[in-house]
């Protein structure tokens, strides 16, 4: 039987790019569970060193559409193992209600970002390093007023695929999330959002709404499984399947 390691990340270097809370706050803390140091990064270093209360982890700022703060980043970071790319824009909205700038954001946040972040971390990357992005499950499954995230997502795929291919052999991949509860749809109010998780949870086949967790451990599983690469990994209850 091969040998299970109960910190699979010990020694390693991980910086984990997004908020405070929902999925970034989750990976990091598993990350940390599995041994790894931790670099926090976002828009806010002061958010994210009030929600890192742990010795483990060192916070930064960073803006990943703004590529003089993705460079400056790298240098005072240093060589890292593994990136996970979590910051989004979303841009929802039927197609004659969507606005440019705000489309633009979306892109630059969620592909452009990754780009970024490879094109100045590569260089220094343990070969056996790898990077992590999300996509999301509306490259599968089209619906109204999710155009611009949905092409969002399926950039961010083929952005994966492409990059495992020209950062070789540092590994990477996607998480490719459904219907995830982290305060994303809290902006539909009380009401209407216990009235589509409630909607979602009957239909999809896994019978209930993702958590941060769920992501998380995708995370891990594409951070520590050295013959993955290239994958989109889907972790949405089946919710395209309907």
């Amino acid at each position: 039987m091969p040998e299970v390691s109960t910190a699979p990340l010990k020694n390693r270097r991980v910086l984990v790019v997004g908020r405070s809370g929902g999925i970034a706050r989750s990976v990091v803390e598993l990350v940390r569970a599995a041994g790894a140091e931790v670099i926090a990064a976002g828009r806010s270093a002061g958010k994210l060193a009030a929600a890192y209360d742990d010795p483990g982890t060192t916070c930064e700022t960073v803006d990943v559409t703004d590529e003089s703060s993705v460079g400056s980043l790298a240098e005072r970071v240093g060589p890292v193992d593994h990136i996970v790319a979590t910051a989004s824009a979303r841009a929802r909205g039927k197609v004659g209600d969507l606005d440019h700038d705000t489309v633009l954001l979306s892109f630059d946040t969620k592909v452009v970002g990754p780009m970024l972040l490879a094109k100045y971390f590569a260089p220094t990357m343990a070969k056996d390093g790898s990077l992590v992005l999300l996509s999301g499950s509306t490259t599968r499954k089209p619906a109204a007023g999710m155009i611009a995230v949905g092409a969002t997502n399926a950039a961010a795929d083929v952005v994966a695929r492409y990059l495992a291919v020209e950062l070789a052999p540092i590994r990477v991949n996607a998480i490719s999330p459904g219907t995830i509860d982290t305060g994303a749809y809290d902006a539909l109010g009380e009401e209407k959002k216990a009235e589509l998780f409630a909607k979602r949870s009957q239909s999809n086949p896994a019978r209930r709404i993702g958590a941060a967790d769920d992501i998380a451990h995708a995370v891990l599983f594409a951070l520590t499984n050295t013959f993955v690469t290239g994958s989109s990994i889907s972790v949405d209850g089946g919710e395209p399947l309907i």
